[in-house]
């Protein structure tokens, strides 16, 4: 049975977006970026329906200071990903992968199928005041539109063959597509052996900054070579939103 608390809190903090549109879960083409006169200072003003940015209570990324996280039992995440043909996109904020359905992950009684993930430089997130070198976020839906973001840390290590599948088949451009039905990915190869967690209620880390999102942050990284890091940093030297006050949220942790 799912444990009473976790399923609290994953109601909670999904509640807010229930009625919200689904095109949410892609990075959108409006004009921002990550400095500037559009940078995430400034991203309340840009567009009306941007004012979570600025007025939201509940927004990610957040410092995750791993002393104060209150540590329970949670349930373990059940990952069921399986692979698809690649759809891949330089959407003009991010490298994203478009999945296939048919992957999904339940936690606490809940399942959400997996939509895409997509990648930022340095990690959004932090633990205990420390970026890691990247972060794949990786966003998922359930039957009623809410979402769920898994996010699992990147530091320099072994080459991760998936990513580098995914880099050798990068748009020429921003803005477009590579659609490869030969070609398999599989988001479990971008997932560490151990994936105990850090959750929260938070939101989406780009415009419109929608909250209500439930966070999954991984607390062991996994790997990719410098030489992906470095690919990667070629096209978005820089795409990481800064850490948002916690505002009083609670941070819980995984055995």
């Amino acid at each position: 049975m799912p444990q009473p608390r976790l399923r609290a809190a994953l109601a909670a903090a999904s509640l807010a977006l229930a009625c919200a549109p689904i095109a949410f879960a892609e990075e959108g083409a409006h004009h921002w970026s990550y400095k500037g006169h559009t940078g995430p200072e400034h991203w309340a003003a840009l567009e009306h329906e941007f004012a979570a940015c600025g007025a939201g209570r509940e927004q990610s990324p957040v410092d995750i200071r791993s002393s104060a996280a209150d540590k329970e039992p949670l349930s373990p995440i059940q990952f069921a990903y399986r692979p698809g043909p690649l759809a891949i996109i330089d959407n003009g904020h991010s490298i994203q992968v478009n999945v296939a359905p048919g992957s999904f992950m339940e936690v606490g009684g809940f399942r959400y199928e997996l939509q895409q993930f997509h990648f930022h430089k340095p990690s959004e997130e932090m633990i205990d005041g420390r970026h890691a070198a990247m972060v794949a976020h990786l966003v998922h839906k359930d039957e009623e539109g809410r979402l769920a973001v898994i996010a699992v840390l990147l530091n320099p290590g072994e080459i991760n063959p998936m990513v580098a599948t995914l880099w050798n088949h990068l748009p020429a451009k921003k803005g477009s597509e590579v659609q490869a039905q030969d070609v398999q990915v599989n988001a479990a190869d971008l997932l560490p052996a151990d994936r105990s967690y850090y959750t929260f209620a938070g939101s989406l880390t780009t415009p419109p900054c929608s909250e209500g999102v439930t966070w999954f942050v991984l607390k062991n990284p996994a790997t990719l070579s410098a030489g992906e890091i470095a690919r990667f940093g070629d096209a978005y030297p820089m795409n990481a939103r800064p850490v948002q006050p916690l505002n009083g949220r609670m941070v819980r942790a995984s055995d």
